[in-house]
This record gives structure tokens, sequence and C-alpha cells, in this order.
């Protein structure tokens, strides 16, 4: 008998508007096993569609299909079917990309990245754990990759009650993989690097704020170097700042082998460094700021907020009359007009106002599903100081 979960009226409504989660509180009666793929059922036991179920998480089902459409191995592969014909569409002047956006291609929890001739996946749920050798399978006939490799050693993945490791799929995935992102050339680590190996979410908006930049350049929270590589063809020099030994020494050989010269990297806490640069009287006509998520979950965004005014108000002193500054926040608990907000109360505060020449999101290949507003996490802003 094919396993069912039967839900409360508000989930089923919510589906209707269009979102892909049921949570475990509108949960009314379980008949299936973890990582199921289960019928849910709504008023007078109607099917409302399949979903992936988890007992452990808070998001109880992930919904694949609509009404009696069966969410089997063929549906699967339609979907990744076109997740990647989507992407060749996209005209991405990249080898590195993302190939699936778990809810953005309508394939809840998986990610999927390419590196190259390689691909790191992500299995975030238990339903997708359980068709791991599926998806592999269809992975493995759709693009023929070198070697499939799985980063499964996210913390999210403890809310779904499953083991962090990281483990080959499929063939063999070196230490180091070579990639190009437009001009700029780096060395991935697949195996250890942050989420899959890099973050491939900024590129657009790398290339976007190299339209503007000039003079003197900050990037602050640089990780790897990627918005100081993009922008210092167009700066005369770029101080590349991060709290890591790690990302500095890695920003170092990234300059190198691009020919660079003028980044310099400095390990530093971004928060004391920006105190210390205003009142030593510097001066930049370019200023980033690509913080880490500052709001992981709900409680945290009141000191998201005061993070966010901060790092802003003391850029915008530092940044010249006529300056850009591009600033972002990967939180999705704090949506667009609240950041928008905090930046125009830090601007307040440094007594300067500024344009918005352009509001900008997380690359294309990282789709918005309209109706899932977590999928929206990525805000990024690039501002013009008037004075």
């Amino acid at each position: 008998m094919k396993p069912t979960v039967a839900v409360l009226g508000r989930a089923e409504q919510r589906i209707q508007a269009g979102h892909l989660w049921i949570y475990k509180s509108d949960v009314l009666e379980v008949d299936a096993a973890p990582g199921d793929t289960v019928t849910v059922l709504g008023a007078r036991g109607r099917p409302i569609g399949q979903a992936l179920y988890s007992d452990r998480s808070q998001i109880a089902l992930r919904l694949l299909s609509h009404g009696a459409e069966p969410a089997d191995a063929a549906l699967w592969r339609r979907r990744l079917e076109s997740a990647i014909a989507f992407r060749g569409t996209l005209t991405i002047d990249a080898t590195a990309y993302r190939l699936v956006h778990a809810e953005g291609d309508l394939l809840p929890s998986l990610i999927v990245d390419r590196y190259g001739d390689y691909l790191v996946l992500q299995s975030l749920s238990q339903g997708v754990e359980r068709l791991l050798p599926t998806i592999t399978g269809l992975l493995v006939e759709l693009l023929a990759p070198r070697g499939i490799l799985a980063r499964n050693d996210v913390k999210v993945r403890a809310l779904e009650g499953l083991d962090p490791r990281v483990e080959l799929l499929h063939g063999e995935v070196p230490p180091s993989i070579p990639v190009r992102e437009g001009p700029v050339e780096y060395e991935v680590d697949p195996w250890k690097g942050q989420k899959t190996g890099l973050f491939l979410d900024q590129r657009e908006n790398r290339a976007a704020a190299a339209e503007y930049a000039r003079g003197r350049l900050l990037d602050c929270f640089s990780y790897n170097g990627g918005f100081a590589m993009r922008l210092a063809p167009h700066c005369d020099e770029v101080t590349a700042i991060d709290i890591s030994a790690d990302a500095v020494a890695r920003i170092a050989a990234n300059a190198a082998r691009n020919h660079l010269p003028q980044i310099q990297a400095r390990e530093a806490n971004v928060f004391d460094e920006l105190r210390r640069l205003e009142r030593e009287g510097e001066r930049f006509d370019t200023i980033v700021l690509d913080p880490p998520a500052f709001a992981k979950n709900k409680a945290s965004v009141p000191k998201a907020l005061s993070g966010y005014r901060d790092i802003n108000l003391r850029a915008l002193r530092l940044l010249t009359p006529g300056g850009t500054l591009v600033t972002c926040s990967c939180s999705y608990n704090v949506d667009e007009a609240t950041f928008g907000q905090v930046v125009h109360e830090a601007a307040t505060d440094a007594l300067v106002h500024v344009n918005v020449v352009e509001k900008r999101m997380q690359g294309r290949d990282h789709p918005v599903l309209l109706g899932v507003p977590e999928t929206y996490y990525l805000k990024c802003f690039i501002l013009r100081r008037l004075a």
C-alpha cells in the first residue's frame, strides 16, 4: 500500500498558494516511513500531491507534484533535464555554476553544482537521501561527469536526523579542480571548500559591480577574493580583508594566479578593521561588503540587523563622494525591504545621501520560485554616495 500523510486544511491552502512545504504542525496522520515519497491527503482524503516525507524536520513534507501525478524516476528525470536545459540558455561565462537549485527547480532539498567535468551535490532531506542512487544514475546518464561527490557535511542535515559526511558517488573527484568565472581563474577544493567548493551565487553581481569599480577598492569578507579578482583590473589598488588566515592565503594565491599584483590580502576582523580605517582617515572609491549570513534563524535577526547597520555605516563614512558601495545580505530571514531600510538608516547616521544604482539578487542559475520566499535569499545593492 502506498504511503500517505494526511494534513490540515491550512496546509492545503499553503500548497494552493504556491509553496512547496508543509510543516509538522499541519500534519494530521502519518502512514509512512522516514524518507518515503508519499501521497499527501487533504480534505475528505483527496490527494493533494506527492511529497518527500521527513519524520524529524519541522518541514515534514516537500511537495514534488500536484494531484495524482506520480513522483517517480520519470519525474526526476524530467525535472533534471529541465534544470540542465535552462542553464544551457543562460550563456554562462564560467565553468563553475549551479545546475540544480532545490525548490527553485522543483527538486526540493537537492543541490547540484558543476565544476568543469565534475559534479558536487548536497542531499538535504531524508527523501533525497533515500533517492541518491536514482539521482546519481540520472546525472551520470544525462551529463556523463568524470565524478560526482556528495558534500553532505552541512549543519542543516542535522535537522533531518542525517549524519554529516563527504562521499564519492561516481567516478573520481580530485582534491583540486581548476575553474573559470569570466576572466578569473580559481582552484576549487570540492572536498573541503565552503559550500560545494565555491560561492557561486555572486558571479553575475561581481560582473555588474566591475562596471562601476575604480580607484582604491576595499573588499570586505573576501573569502576567495571573488569580488577583488573581478574588480581589480578596474582599480589602482585593492585591499581584501578576511578573518580567516586560510582565506587570506587563498586570496594571495588567486591574485598571483590571475596576475593581479594590485591586490593585497589582509587577515583581520572586518568590524574592527572598518573602525580602524575610519580613525586613520582612510578613503576608498569602491567598497564591497559581502558578509556571511548574519541571520541564520529568526531569533538572530535583531543582532544581524545591528551588524548590517554597523558595517554599512562605517563603509559609507570611508567612501569618497561619487564612490560605489556594493553591499550584500545572504540571510533569507532578512528580506529586501528590511535590508534596504537598514542601509538607509546607516546612510542617515553617516550623514550622507546615496543613490540606488542597481538592485540585484542571486545569479540566474540560482532561480527564485515565486510563492516560496525562502528561495530568495541573496540581496545585493549597488549604491553611489552623493555627499
